[in-house]
């Protein structure tokens, strides 16, 4: 029985490590051992932070909302709960977003 000889794999899978790390510093971008830790710690961060974005818009937008809400003589709780008896579906991102560039059509979906 012949013998497996694993050059190619072996050398796809180098490339591919090496170029996952392309762009970082020193040795990290060059060194197999080096950059296989690097892009599994790039990679743990990369999915982290994609969560972590995420929370930190969701506050922003509340602060947002909450801004424009106190400008017009309410707040936040308030807008939200009346939004929320009256069926209005407006979410937080695109209520933020009219609060923030269109401050006249946020003034008229408070009063309503």
């Amino acid at each position: 029985m012949p013998r497996v000889k694993r050059g190619t794999h072996h050398i796809k899978r180098r490339k591919n490590i090496l170029a996952r790390t392309k762009g970082m510093m020193w040795g990290r971008k060059s060194k197999i051992t080096l950059a296989k830790t690097a892009s599994l710690k790039a990679g743990a961060n990369a999915y982290r932070d994609r969560k972590l974005k995420k929370r930190n818009n969701r506050g922003l937008q509340q602060i947002r909302i909450n801004a424009a809400a106190r400008a017009l003589g309410t707040t936040f709780s308030k807008l939200i709960g009346d939004l929320k008896k009256r069926n209005i579906g407006l979410d937080r991102k695109v209520l933020s977003q009219i609060g923030k560039d269109y401050p006249e059509v946020f003034a008229k979906i408070v009063k309503a």
